[in-house]
Formats: structure tokens, sequence, C-alpha cells
């Protein structure tokens, strides 16, 4: 009981070894394949009404109203008191463009080219990739190549910006939103099993591990039928 009482309730003790991230996708309904026909919105209406009651949270007027604009390119570290309520980054679902679900509401699953986030495990105190942001690629997991012929990432080209980070933890940091990459699948193999593995890169980052799937990275299937 003695022990416990020196705990801190809102960061670890012992962060001298925190441990790389590990990775996760949205929309993530029944296991990581995504499979769908395009000419049937009943198969892929539930993805789309995961995405929108996930980045709900990430709605502009919900960002500008909860957190504030921060300086890109840096780490937003806060200083003061570990109990005292830290600031949040704006992270807006309109800097994921084309996978923003504003113009296209059906996030891409009526035309055949689906959108899918991606977000690292929060991890508290950590800062990604020493001062160079993370970045995403994807490819052919096993098959031919030319299976995935085309990916285009948002915000910008795949990368999380170091401002959002790092993340204090859930008692101090409460409207912090963790920063999303999405990743647009503008020309996957028709009516055909694509396993696709995407990555995070960069110094520090672990993705290489065979016996975990989700470290630094994440595989998924696509099936996309017409």
């Amino acid at each position: 009981y003695v022990m416990l009482l020196t705990l801190s309730p809102y960061t670890p003790t012992y962060r001298d070894r925190v441990s790389p991230p590990g990775v996760m996708i949205r929309p993530y309904l029944n296991g990581f394949t995504i499979a769908f026909n395009v000419s049937q919105p009943s198969t892929w209406q539930p993805y789309v009404d995961s995405m929108q009651h996930f980045l709900a949270a990430y709605d502009d007027k919900v960002q500008e109203e909860k957190n504030i604009e921060c300086v890109s390119g840096q780490y937003f570290i806060q200083g003061g008191n570990e109990s005292e309520e830290k600031k949040a980054c704006q992270f807006k679902r309109s800097l994921l463009q084309n996978c923003s679900g504003i113009e296209d509401p059906t996030f891409g699953y009526s035309k055949g080219q689906p959108c899918i986030l991606l977000k690292m495990n929060r991890i508290i105190g950590y800062r990604p990739g020493a001062g160079v942001p993370v970045s995403v690629d994807c490819k052919v997991q096993k098959g031919n190549e030319s299976d995935l012929r085309s990916v285009d990432f948002y915000p910008g080209n795949g990368t999380f910006d170091l401002m959002y980070y790092p993340y204090y933890g859930k008692f101090t940091h409460v409207n912090y939103t963790s920063p999303l990459v999405a990743m647009h699948f503008t020309d996957v193999k028709k009516n055909y099993l694509v396993h696709i593995q995407c990555s995070l890169n960069g110094k520090g980052i672990i993705n290489n591990v065979n016996s975990d799937r989700f470290l630094g990275r994440i595989i998924f299937t696509l099936s996309i039928g017409k």
C-alpha cells in the first residue's frame, strides 16, 4: 500500500525505455478483411458508418472549440505541474482531404476506392521520429506488387506531425485526439484478395518483428468486387 502511494496517476514511474508504437486501422468491424461490392451499397455502408462515427470527434468545429492551433514541425512540450491540464493541438478532419468524408461522404467506397485511416497507439511521453516526422507507406504483403497500383496519403505526404507529441495521458490531456494518416486506395485489383502491409517509418520505429503484426505496421486484406 505504501508503494502504491508513491505512484503517480499521471505519468509512468519509469520512462527510460519507451517501447515503439503499435498501429491500428479504421474502419475496424469484423477483423482485418475489408470486403465489399461496389454495386451493392449494403456491403460497404457499414464501413462508411464506422468512419463517420469515428471522425465525429475530428469535425472542424469540434476541434476549433476544444483545441488550439499549434506550430507545425516541432514537438509541443508543455511544462508545469504534472497534474495540470494540458492543451491539445487541433487535428481537423478536413486535413484528410479526399478521405475526410466531407466532399465524398462514402469515403470512396461507392467508387471502389476505399479510404482507410491509420493511427499510432498512444504512449505517454513518447516523441516519435527523434525530431523527424514518422511517415507511412503501403505495399503488397504477399502476392503480385501490381495488385496495388496507387495509394494516396493524407495529410500531405502521409506523416504524423511532431506537434501532436508528446502525449501526456488521459487524466491531463483530456481533449487530445490522436493524429491520423489516411490511405486512399485509388487503384487496387478488383475481384481479388489483396494482402496489404502499411508500415511506419522513422528513427526508433520497429516494423519488422514477425511475431507482432501490429508493432510499427499492420497487415490487412482488401477485397473489392464490382
